[in-house]
């Protein structure tokens, strides 16, 4: 949905859907990739989430348990995949207990235990089946046609490292709950497609419009996250990183080379492929992205604890009202 307002701002469409492959029209003298990553994360995604049902095996443990193998929501025909009890798991997926087990993102094991690759597993498992078809809906829209414009190097590179990025960032502010899912990952796709935006501010014919749409997809995304039970810690420090990352890895030729393979012969056009500015962003960036993952790396290894030092920070993630609280 992203993709397609982008594509109509910045075309001067007028509220229509363009097929996916014009979304984002390749320039000529691009290279159009064939997407491969994208396909496959959501192929891996979705074969973890079959392992993780298995390995939960809901109809074993209420069968021991004292509320009684009956509890599991549709026990009849999934048997050992089937879902725990709505009161426990309201997106049909496994138990706390499970995804812990398997990897999920844990602050008291990533700290004291020493189990830094939590902040990477944490990725490849979902909540439920609600969680997980919503992640993978958003990628396949937001990441494969960035793949096929920029290629599944840059693409995963900013995929995994904004992953990272979220993680980090909702360890040193939650230490009580669970985290799981892509969502630091997909906000990093967000954050990129923004800072491309700038970066290749030049070659968009309907600049403001195409930053308007934008700005408002990622702030009602973000707006989402003030919801309690969802950690929009991880979907702030991923949008963060992708941010940074797209002015390092998503930069462009400018309007002005590109438009050397349509120009006449006899025409002069710049012999630089890119702007000042574009070599500016991507220094500033880079300093800030390598400054900001040791810095918050460090704190988090030292245990430190973010509430601490930022009084009010806990309302970007929840806000409690008279229908919910937020809890601790």
């Amino acid at each position: 949905m992203a993709a397609a307002a982008r594509y109509d701002v910045e075309k001067g469409g007028e509220g229509s859907y363009p097929p996916p492959e014009q979304m984002y029209p390749q320039r000529e003298g691009e290279r159009e990739w064939v997407p491969w990553f994208v396909p496959v994360v959501v192929a891996v995604n979705v074969a973890l989430f079959a392992v993780v049902m298995y390995a939960n095996n809901c109809p074993a443990h209420a069968a021991s348990s004292r509320r009684g193998g009956g509890a599991c929501v549709a026990r009849g025909f999934l048997h050992r995949f089937a879902f725990q009890p709505l009161s426990e798991n309201p997106l049909l997926g496994p138990s706390s207990a499970t995804l812990q087990k398997l990897g999920a993102l844990v602050w008291d094991k990533v700290v004291h235990e020493h189990q830094g690759w939590r902040l990477l597993t944490c990725i490849w498992l979902h909540a439920g089946v609600v969680h997980l078809v919503a992640n993978m809906l958003s990628l396949v829209l937001i990441g494969l046609r960035l793949e096929q414009q920029f290629g599944y190097v840059r693409i995963s590179i900013i995929y995994i490292v904004s992953v990272v990025g979220g993680s980090v960032l909702s360890s040193l502010f939650i230490r009580n709950n669970i985290s799981v899912g892509a969502s630091g990952a997909l906000f990093g796709l967000l954050g990129a497609m923004l800072s491309e935006l700038f970066t290749n501010w030049t070659i968009y014919s309907n600049k403001a419009a195409a930053l308007f749409t934008l700005l408002v997809v990622i702030a009602i995304n973000l707006a989402i996250g003030i919801l309690p039970h969802v950690d929009n810690f991880a979907h702030i420090g991923g949008f963060l990183t992708g941010f940074l990352l797209g002015f390092i890895f998503l930069m462009r030729p400018h309007y002005g080379w590109m438009q050397r393979y349509v120009r006449p012969s006899d025409v002069q056009y710049t012999s630089k492929k890119y702007l000042p500015y574009q070599w500016v962003l991507l220094a500033l960036a880079s300093v800030l992205a390598v400054l900001g993952f040791a810095v918050a790396m460090g704190m988090l290894f030292k245990g430190v604890n973010a509430n601490d030092h930022c009084q009010w920070c806990h309302y970007l993630s929840c806000v409690p009202t008279s229908r919910w609280s937020c809890g601790k």
